[in-house]
C-alpha cells in the first residue's frame, strides 16, 4: 500500500520521465553522415580528413573493438531556428554501462580545431562551439572501446587483448541530429532534479519534506502535459519558494571542485587515454567558456604532457586557463602513482617530474598533493611532499576499508619521520561526485569532525573518459549554494579549501604511520612481471645516474640527460596505481613489458658509456674490477665506486644423515631430502633460527578467490585452503668452489615446475634462496615460507627512505585486517639480542604471523608472496616464466637488514678498471640513495641521503672533486627558504645531523 507522498513522488518520477525530458529540444533534424574506419591504430586529424569517406547510416552497427571510427557530419540550419540554443546531439550507440567504459567521441572543426566531446552524460555541442552559422560541417573521432568493466561480473575477458578481442562491431550508431534546447524547459528539469535528490535525503515527517513534496505535485498540476514548452516557466514558479529558502547557518559547508579522475591506464591501454584525456579537457575548456566561475583540478603531468605532445592547440589553451586559475594544476606528481610498492628516490622522482613540469610549463608551484585512488599511502610520503613543497594532502580510498572505519575526515598526518601534512579524506566518499542531494547529504553525514569544523570538499564530474564535470551538475551547485536542507555549495579551487579548513580547524587530530588499505591487498602481487621489471627499472637508474655523474664531474663526458629523463618518465608512468599493482588489462602489461626492455636497454648504454669514458682516462686500467653502486662497501669494493673484489673465508657443501649442509665461518645451513632448510644457525652467536620441528623456504600453494576483486584482492580465507609444495624431482649440486657453494632442487606440480637454488658465498651469513617457477595454475597464490624460532611482537618492513614496524598479533581489529602488507627489499623480525632478516630483489607482498607451539611459545612465520594467478581483468595474468631472489640472513640487526637489502638487488656489475668514489659518506645509517647532475641543468651535482636504521645520526659527507659549495635544497633542488641547522658544509665536506630516517638533498657546485 502506498502512502501519498509515495504516490506523489511516482507521479513526479513519470512525469519526468514522460514529459519533460521529451520536451528539453523543441524540434530536431537529422544530419548527413558519412565514415571511414581506421584500419589499425589511432591516427591524426589530419590523416583522416584525406581520407575516402563513405555514406554511413543511423542504426548501422560500427566499430570493433578498440577500433576508431571517422564521421564526417554535415547539415543545415533551419532558417526558422534561433541558433542561441541550437545544439548537435549524438548518440554513439551509448550503453547502460559506466561513462568512461564504452564509445566516446571527439568532435573536430574541418581547420582541425578541437571542439569538445561526445560521452554518455554529455552527447551534445553547442552549435556556437562549431563556429555558429546556417552550415554544419564537422567530424567525430569515435573511439569503439569495450566495456571491460561490464556490470562488474569480473569474469575473464578476452577483450583486454587486442590481439583476442575480435573486429564484429560492438556499437550501433542511434542518433545524429541538430536539436533546438528549450532552455526553460532545461531549466525546470534541474530544478526538479534538485529537489528530488534533496527530498530522498529528508525525514519523511519533516516540514521541509513536505514543503517539497507539495510544490513538486503542484508543479506537475501547473505543467501543462502538452505543453510543456509553454508552461515550463509557470511550473519553475511554483518551485520557486521552496528552491530560494536558505540553507541554515550551521549547514554543512562544501567546496566543489571539477574534476575527472582519469586512470593513465586501466581497463584501457595508455595510447587510449591519451584520447581520453584530450576529450575530457576539451569539455573542461568548453563549459569555461560558458561558465566564469567554474573551477576544475587536473592532477598527473604525465596527462598534461601528453595533451601539449599530440595536441599543442588545446594544451595552448589549457595554460591560458591555468594563468587565469581555473584550470588547477595538483598533485605536483608525474601520475598519481601507487605508493606501496616504488622505491624512495622513484617515489621523490614523481615529485621532482611532477611539481617540476608544472613549474617549467605553467609557472604554478605545487601545493596540493592529490592521490585520490592509491591503495593505501605509505607512511615515508608526508616527508617526501613536504621536501616537494607540498603542504596539503586529498585522498579518498580509504572509505574503502572493509574491516574498520578511519575515524578522521580533516586531520594532521605524520610519517615515519615525524613530518606532517594537513590531510582531507572527503566524508562523500567519492571522486566522481554529481552533486547530488544524495553525495551532499553523504558528505554531512559521514563528516567525523562535526563540532570542531564543518567544511569538506567534493570533487565532481564523470571520470576515466566520462567527460567530467558537466552542465547540469554546475546547475545543481548553483541550486544548493543556499538551500534548506541541503549543505551550502561553493566551487572553489582545492588550495581555496585547505586554506580556510586550516582556519577554521587549527589542531586537528593526528593519525601517525601509514595509511594502510584494508582491500586490494593483492596488489602488492600481482603481475609479477611488472614488479620486476619495476625493481629492476629502479636499481638500473641508480647505477646508470651514479656511473653517468661520475663520468662527467670525473673526465668532462657528456651528461645524457635526456636518456635518463626518458627513462625515468617511462618507469614513472608504470608506477600508476593500477599499472605497477598488477590491475590493469592485459595490454597494459604488454606495453610494460616493452617499456621496461627499452628502460633497460638504454641505460646499459649509459652505463657502457660512462665506464668506457672512466677507462679512457684512467692511467692503468685493472683488469677484475667490479662497479659497487651500493651505498656499502661490499668484499672489499668502496661503496659507489669500483675494484677487485677481496676474498674472505671458505664456503663448504657436504652430503650428510641431514641431508646436504652448506656452510661457512659465519653460518651453517641444512638443506634435507625434501629440498627444505631445516636448520639455520648463526654460528657467531651460536643460534639456530628455524623454529623446532619446522623447514624453511618451504613453498605453499593456496587457494586464491576472492569475493570480488580478482587481481586486486587477496581474503583472509585463503589461508584455509593451502599446501605445501615438497615433492622432489631431482637434488643437485650446482657449485662448489671456495668463493660460492650451491644445491638446486627441482619440482612439479599441478600444471607447473620449478626449481630452487640455495647458493651461499664465503663471506656472507646470508644463505640466496633462487626460485623459478614455470607457472601455469590459475586462481592460486604460492608463497615462500621462513618459520622462526623467535617471539616478537612486531616485524620491521622496508619503506622509501625508511621502514615500518606493524604488530604480528592480533590484539584489534585494525591489526586482523592487516594479514597481508608490502615491504621493499627487506623483512626483519627478532628478539632483543637476535633476529633474521628475509632479503628479496622483486618481491613485496608479505605476511608476517605468530603461530603457537605444542611445548609452549611461538613460532615466527615470514611469508613472501611469490606469484598469483587472477582472472580478471587479464585471465593469462601471471603465466609463464618467473624468477625470484630471496635471502635468509641470520643474526641480523636492522642495519645488517639494510644492507643486505642493497647487497641482494644491487650486484656488483663489470667495470674496465679501479674506480675512487666520486664521494664518500662517514657516518652509521646515513645511507646514498642518489648521486645525479642537477635537474637544471647547471651542472650541479645532487645527493640525495637517508637515515636509514631509525636512529639521530651524524655523518660527513665529502665529494672527491674541486668543490665550491654544498648547501641543502629541497627536493626540486631548489635552496631552503630556511635551512634548518643540520648542514655545515666547508670545503668539499658537509656535516651533516639527522633525525631518525630523515631525508636530505645536497646540492653540490662545483668549482
Amino acid at each position: 500500500m502506498h502512502t501519498n507522498a509515495d504516490l506523489v513522488r511516482m507521479r513526479v518520477a513519470r512525469f519526468v520521465g514522460e514529459r519533460i525530458q521529451p520536451a528539453l529540444y523543441r524540434a530536431s533534424v537529422p544530419l548527413t553522415v558519412t565514415a571511414w574506419e581506421v584500419p589499425d591504430e589511432p591516427v591524426p586529424f589530419t590523416d583522416a580528413v584525406a581520407a575516402t569517406f563513405e555514406p554511413f547510416e543511423v542504426g548501422r552497427r560500427w566499430g570493433k573493438p578498440w577500433g576508431t571510427t571517422w564521421l564526417h557530419v554535415t547539415g543545415a540550419v533551419p532558417s526558422a531556428w534561433a541558433t542561441e540554443n541550437t545544439e548537435v546531439v549524438v548518440d554513439l550507440g551509448f550503453t547502460s554501462g559506466q561513462p568512461g567504459f564504452q564509445a566516446e567521441g571527439l568532435i573536430y572543426a574541418p581547420d582541425g580545431r578541437i571542439v569538445k566531446a561526445i560521452e554518455p552524460f554529455n552527447a551534445q555541442v553547442r552549435l556556437a562551439s562549431l563556429g555558429g552559422g546556417e552550415a554544419v560541417d564537422f567530424y567525430i573521432e569515435a573511439a569503439s572501446n569495450p566495456d571491460v568493466g561490464g556490470v562488474w561480473t569480473f569474469e575473464p575477458t578476452l577483450l583486454g587483448d587486442k590481439a583476442t578481442a575480435g573486429t564484429e562491431p560492438i556499437y550501433t550508431l542511434r542518433r545524429v541530429e541538430l536539436a533546438l534546447r528549450d532552455d526553460e524547459v532545461w531549466q525546470l528539469d534541474r530544478d526538479i532534479w534538485t529537489l528530488r535528490t534533496l527530498l530522498d535525503e529528508l525525514p519523511a515527517a519533516s516540514t521541509r519534506a513536505a514543503d517539497i513534496l507539495l510544490a513538486l505535485d503542484r508543479t506537475v498540476d501547473t505543467v501543462d502535459p502538452f505543453d510543456v514548452a509553454g508552461t515550463a516557466q509557470a511550473g519553475r514558479e511554483t518551485l520557486s519558494a521552496v528552491l530560494t529558502a536558505p540553507a541554515a547557518s550551521s549547514a554543512h559547508r562544501i567546496t566543489a571542485v571539477g574534476h575527472a579522475h582519469i586512470d593513465s591506464a586501466w581497463l584501457w591501454p595508455t595510447r587510449e587515454t591519451v584520447r581520453k584525456c584530450a576529450r575530457t579537457f576539451s569539455n573542461v575548456l568548453d563549459l569555461m567558456d560558458q561558465n566564469d566561475d567554474f573551477v576544475f583540478a587536473c592532477s598527473s603531468a604525465q596527462q598534461y604532457a601528453w595533451i601539449k605532445q599530440h595536441y599543442p592547440d588545446l594544451f595552448s589553451r589549457i595554460a591560458v586557463r591555468v594563468a587565469e586559475g581555473r584550470f588547477v594544476p595538483v598533485g605536483g606528481m608525474w601520475v598519481e602513482s601507487d605508493t606501496n610498492l616504488p622505491g624512495g628516490e622513484a617515489m621523490a622522482r614523481q615529485f621532482v617530474h611532477g611539481a617540476g613540469f608544472f613549474l617549467r610549463e605553467f609557472g604554478v608551484e605545487s601545493t596540493v598533493g592529490w592521490l585520490p585512488d592509491s591503495f593505501g599511502y605509505s607512511g615515508a610520503l608526508p616527508q617526501i611532499m613536504v621536501a616537494a613543497g607540498i603542504r596539503s594532502f586529498f585522498t579518498q580510498k580509504m572509505s574503502w576499508n572493509e574491516t574498520n572505519v578511519f575515524p578522521h575526515h580533516t586531520f594532521e598526518w605524520e610519517g615515519i619521520d615525524g613530518t606532517r601534512v594537513f590531510t582531507h579524506f572527503p566524508p562523500v566518499n567519492t571522486y566522481n561526485s554529481t552533486l547530488s542531494g544524495t553525495d551532499l547529504a553523504r558528505a554531512e553525514r559521514n563528516f567525523a569532525e562535526k563540532g570542531a569544523a564543518n567544511s569538506s570538499l567534493v570533487p565532481f564530474g564523470y571520470g576515466d573518459g566520462g567527460g567530467g564535470p558537466t552542465r547540469e551538475m554546475l546547475a545543481a551547485a548553483a541550486r544548493t549554494a543556499s538551500l534548506e536542507g541541503s549543505p551550502a555549495v561553493r566551487i572553489a579551487t582545492p588550495q581555496r579549501f585547505f586554506a580556510d579548513a586550516r582556519q577554521e580547524y587549527p589542531n586537528p587530530p593526528v593519525w601517525s604511520g601509514e595509511l594502510y588499505l584494508e582491500f586490494h591487498r593483492g596488489t602488492y602481487t600481482s603481475q609479477a612481471r611488472t614488479k620486476r621489471g619495476n625493481r629492476r627499472s629502479e636499481q638500473l637508474l641508480r647505477e646508470a645516474e651514479l656511473w653517468a655523474a661520475t663520468a662527467t664531474v670525473r673526465t668532462g663526458a657528456a651528461y645524457p640527460y635526456d636518456e635518463l629523463d626518458g627513462a625515468w618518465q617511462t618507469v614513472l608512468l608504470q608506477q600508476f596505481h593500477d599499472i605497477l599493482p598488477g590491475s590493469a588489462i592485459a595490454w597494459v602489461y604488454q606495453d610494460a613489458e616493452a617499456g621496461y626492455a627499452r628502460v633497460a636497454a638504454a641505460l646499459e648504454a649509459v652505463i657502457d658509456d660512462a665506464d668506457a669514458a672512466l677507462a679512457a682516462s684512467a692511467e692503468v686500467l685493472v683488469e677484475g674490477s667490479v662497479f659497487n653502486a651500493s651505498p656499502f662497501e661490499v668484499n672489499g669494493v668502496p661503496a659507489l665506486g669500483a675494484a677487485v673484489p677481496g676474498r674472505v673465508g671458505v664456503a663448504r657443501i657436504e652430503r650428510t644423515d641431514e641431508g646436504h649442509v652448506l656452510s661457512n665461518d659465519l653460518a651453517r645451513f641444512v638443506i634435507d631430502p625434501s629440498g627444505r632448510i631445516r636448520s639455520a644457525v648463526d654460528l657467531v652467536r651460536g643460534r639456530e633460527a628455524i623454529a623446532p620441528g619446522e623447514a624453511a623456504a618451504e613453498l605453499q600453494l593456496f587457494r586464491d578467490t576472492p569475493v570480488q576483486w580478482d587481481a586486486w584482492d587477496v581474503d583472509e580465507q585463503y589461508r584455509r585452503h593451502g599446501e605445501p609444495v615438497i615433492g622432489v624431482d631431482r637434488i643437485e649440486v650446482v657449485a662448489d668452489s671456495a668463493q660460492r657453494v650451491a644445491l638446486r632442487v627441482d619440482r612439479s606440480f599441478g600444471a607447473s615446475r620449478l626449481s630452487q637454488e640455495y647458493a651461499l658465498t664465503a663471506d656472507a651469513a646470508a644463505l640466496e634462496v633462487t626460485t623459478i617457477v614455470d607457472w601455469h595454475e590459475r586462481q592460486k597464490l604460492l608463497k615462500l615460507a621462513f618459520p622462526l624460532d623467535l617471539h616478537t611482537d612486531e616485524a620491521t618492513s622496508e619503506v622509501q627512505f625508511g621502514h615500518v614496524r606493524r604488530p604480528t598479533h592480533q590484539n584489534t581489529s585494525w591489526d586482523v585486517a592487516r594479514f597481508e602488507t608490502s615491504a621493499h627489499r627487506w623483512v626483519h623480525v627478532g628478539e632483543p639480542d637476535f633476529g633474521v632478516a628475509v632479503a628479496n630483489d622483486a618481491t613485496y607482498g608479505h605476511d608476517v604471523t605468530r603461530h603457537p607451539r605444542p611445548g609452549g611459545g611461538t613460532t615466527t612465520l615470514v611469508r613472501q608472496s611469490l606469484v598469483r594467478a587472477p582472472l580478471y581483468p587479464d585471465p593469462h595474468a601471471d603465466q609463464g616464466e618467473h624468477v625470484f631472489r630471496s635471502s635468509l640472513l641470520v643474526g641480523a640487526e636492522i642495519p645488517d637488514a639494510v644492507r643486505e637489502g642493497y647487497r641482494l638487488n644491487l650486484p656488483a656489475r663489470p667495470a674496465a678498471t679501479r674506480l675512487e668514489p666520486l664521494l664518500r659518506v662517514a657516518g652509521d645509517g646515513v645511507i646514498v640513495e642518489a648521486v645525479k647532475l642537477a635537474e637544471d641543468r647547471s651542472g650541479d651535482l645532487i645527493v640525495r641521503l637517508y637515515e636509514a636504521y631509525g636512529r639521530r645520526a651524524s655523518a660527513a659527507v665529502t665529494v672527491d672533486a674541486d668543490v665550491a659549495a654544498i648547501s641543502e635544497t629541497d627536493l626540486l633542488e631548489r635552496p631552503l627558504a630556511q635551512p634548518p641547522a643540520l648542514v655545515d658544509a666547508d670545503g668539499a665536506t658537509a656535516s651533516l645531523r639527522l633525525r631518525p630516517f630523515q631525508l636530505v638533498t645536497l646540492r653540490v657546485r662545483l668549482g
